[in-house]
């Protein structure tokens, strides 16, 4: 189950004692020892499996919608198996060179931001002290939370229940973009369109998820640094309104795990396994095992 990455770790390791060998035999050639701290050795990245929720609802599960029970039995099966979730911050002060990581990180984040996620969720990640991101989509609260609020199997957080969850301590927040989560707008996402020039999608990008930041600024006093691609449809243009907007760390929806190092620029394009509700907990679990 883990023999690629102990194969990995395996190479680092091999690569660490070629380089301490070399500098020996420098250090013996000119009467000198290289070796003054042992920070110089290379670190291997951490491999990070990152689970992407979206509705938890007491009814049927479906490929986007698990139930409490699901999640509950995730969660579990998580901290039987060793893994420790990690905030978003975590990650970006490890990209940085501050602090460490757990040896089995997780990361948990749930997107579209649907009030269940408030009704299930947060009770079952303080029982179990756990993380996660919500990532929100600003016209479904400005307009759908508020015109039917509070019915866990399909209205959307209010800024109120967006409030609650921050203060928490156990939710961070994510641009899911204000009003781009769409299939039928002629945008695939926030992708960039045929024949839209550059400096076109630039502008409407950078115009609706800043829209999006300050209303964040505005009911919270704090931006999110998680930007979430709706649908995970990507464009190369994106990454540059991206940083300008001050996000550190993208999340998409390639399943695949990652591996972070000490470079800030591993936190864009972070993949996702999307928690299907048709699987048992026990099978999804070897899905994000998997290499």
């Amino acid at each position: 189950m883990y023999r690629s990455y102990s194969v990995s770790r395996f190479l680092w390791l091999l690569l660490a004692d070629a380089v301490i060998f070399t500098l020996c035999a420098g250090s013996f050639l000119v009467g000198r020892n290289f070796l003054t701290s042992a920070d110089s050795s290379p670190e291997a990245p951490v491999r990070l499996p990152v689970i992407m929720y979206h509705s938890i609802y007491d009814g049927t599960p479906s490929e986007y919608v698990v139930t409490p029970a699901q999640v509950e039995n995730d969660l579990r099966l998580l901290c039987e198996n060793g893994y420790k979730s990690v905030t978003a911050q975590q990650l970006i002060d490890y990209t940085q060179g501050r602090g460490g990581l757990p040896l089995k990180p997780v990361m948990i984040t749930l997107d579209d931001g649907y009030y269940n996620n408030l009704t299930y969720l947060l009770p079952l990640l303080e029982k179990y002290d756990m993380t996660a991101v919500i990532s929100v989509v600003g016209a479904y609260t400005d307009n759908d939370a508020a015109r039917d609020p509070h019915i866990p199997s399909y209205s959307y957080l209010t800024w109120d229940d967006i409030v609650l969850l921050a203060g928490s301590g156990r939710v961070e927040l994510g641009n899911h973009t204000y009003d781009m989560h769409s299939l039928y707008s002629g945008r695939i996402g926030c992708k960039r369109t045929d024949g839209e020039s550059e400096e076109e999608y630039r502008q409407a990008l950078g115009e609706d998820i800043s829209r999006l930041q300050s209303e964040f600024s505005a009911n919270l006093g704090m931006a999110p640094r998680i930007f979430t691609y709706p649908f995970g449809a990507v464009s190369r243009e994106s990454l540059p309104v991206i940083r300008e907007n001050g996000f550190l760390m993208t999340l998409t929806c390639r399943e695949r795990p990652n591996y972070i190092s000490r470079d800030p620029d591993c936190l864009y394009g972070i993949g996702r396994y999307n928690r299907n509700g048709l699987l048992s907990s026990a099978e999804f679990m070897r899905k994000i095992e998997e290499e």
